[in-house]
């Protein structure tokens, strides 16, 4: 708790920010929003200003709620002033959360223009050790908005390994986890790779041998797959839809499931609009936050499978981002690699009739990398197609081939 050291008597009687519940808020997505979902104590404390039961309890929509951050009116001289602390590493704590929460679209405000100071519970209440560091420069931020609203990441810095060893990455599960080093081609690039649908949302569904076949199975499995291929070569790489449980999977037969999450740990909402909301908010706030440490070369790839007529036969296709040449120069880039891949593959008897086109999507619209492309792997309905994502050696080879297109200059 607070000692006279640690606060002032006008700190302790501080109110606390509150906010409204939208649809789909839980205590841990809150949290996790307002950068605070790291610290268990802040956990502890809003359950117990709200009387919430647990982290995942729903939250009624339109009731106001008051998270584990308490408003001060900033004095105009120093932070420590005002907050009665004496410890210096503290008061640079709080600056940089309240820069942060201004650059990622949390707060539209400065504090030092405002005089409202935000203070983090954790940072004079808990004695848990700091994990996470605020991705921010030193000094003011630059006042001029974002594009859109984002959610600041729980986690910075790209797919995170095991503890004792950084080439074990626990997502592709145990068979896959260790991924070596193969180069570092892909060093100082950023991706953000995007599996379709996902969580309450399967996307399409087809059938085969009395089985059926789930889009957002098939799309996350050549994905994450794409991704150990990404981290190989020495990228930063974001899964953004993310399974708990499934990792790299061999079988023919991928299980239906609804557990899937996305980066740090949120929920996927129901509402179409609002997962892809969720996605590119978090996209874009990753995206700025590596842009503050000069990494400027950022790439997102989100893939689907198509649904058509049983009989249409598809090839795999490209879309990228209106009025962006470096978009539709990595989807020729890709389509390029598709057609020499084929013509191995298949010889002159099967010519590749993959396409590359731009078209107004959601993910390619509204994220803020310099590159996007969006990605249909086969036609879910028809047997032909079917084999592209069924067999895990076609699903390894599509991923092969795009890290191969990503890989290129």
């Amino acid at each position: 708790m607070l000692t006279a050291q640690d606060g002032s008597d006008a700190l302790r009687a501080a109110p606390f920010l509150t906010f409204v519940a939208e649809n789909g808020d839980n205590a841990a997505i809150v949290l996790d929003a307002y950068g605070l979902g790291a610290y268990d104590c802040n956990l502890s404390q809003f359950l117990k200003l709200n009387k919430v039961k647990d982290a995942k309890t729903r939250l009624v929509v339109g009731k106001s709620y008051k998270l584990p951050l308490q408003v001060m009116r900033y004095n105009g001289s120093s932070i420590r002033s005002t907050a009665g602390i004496e410890n210096w590493k503290t008061a640079v704590q709080i600056r940089d959360y309240n820069y942060a929460m201004q650059k990622s679209g949390i707060r539209n405000d400065d504090f030092t223009d405002s005089r409202k100071l935000w203070i983090p519970w954790h940072l004079i209440n808990c004695t848990q050790k700091s994990i996470a560091k605020f991705p921010v420069a030193e000094g003011k931020v630059p006042t001029n908005k974002p594009k859109k609203k984002v959610t600041p990441a729980t986690v910075f810095g790209g797919e995170p390994s095991s503890e004792d060893n950084p080439r074990i990455f626990p997502i592709f599960g145990n068979k896959y986890a260790k991924t070596p080093l193969i180069s570092s081609k892909l060093k100082g690039r950023v991706f953000y790779l995007i599996s379709g649908h996902g969580g309450p949302d399967p996307g399409a569904r087809g059938k085969r041998a009395g089985i059926t076949l789930c889009e957002d199975e098939y799309a996350y499995d050549v994905t994450i797959r794409l991704l150990r291929y990404l981290l190989s070569h020495g990228a930063t790489a974001y899964m953004i839809v993310r399974d708990p449980n499934d990792g790299i999977r061999d079988e023919n037969y991928l299980t239906c499931d609804k557990d899937e999450e996305v980066w740090g740990n949120k929920v996927i909402p129901i509402n179409q609009k609002e997962r892809l909301g969720q996605r590119t908010d978090i996209i874009n706030a990753l995206t700025a936050a590596h842009e503050e440490r000069g990494e400027t070369d950022q790439t997102v790839v989100e893939i689907h499978v198509d649904s058509r007529s049983v009989a249409t036969e598809t090839d795999v296709f490209f879309y990228y981002r209106a009025d962006s040449e470096p978009s539709m120069n990595l989807a020729l880039n890709m389509h390029q690699i598709f057609i020499q891949k084929y013509s191995q593959k298949r010889g002159p008897a099967r010519r590749y009739t993959g396409s590359v086109t731009t078209r107004d999507l959601y993910t390619l619209r509204e994220t803020n990398t310099n590159k996007a492309v969006y990605v249909e792997l086969a036609n879910i309905q028809n047997d032909w197609d079917q084999q592209r994502i069924v067999l895990k050696n076609n699903r390894q080879a599509i991923a092969n081939w795009l890290g191969q297109a990503l890989t290129k200059k």
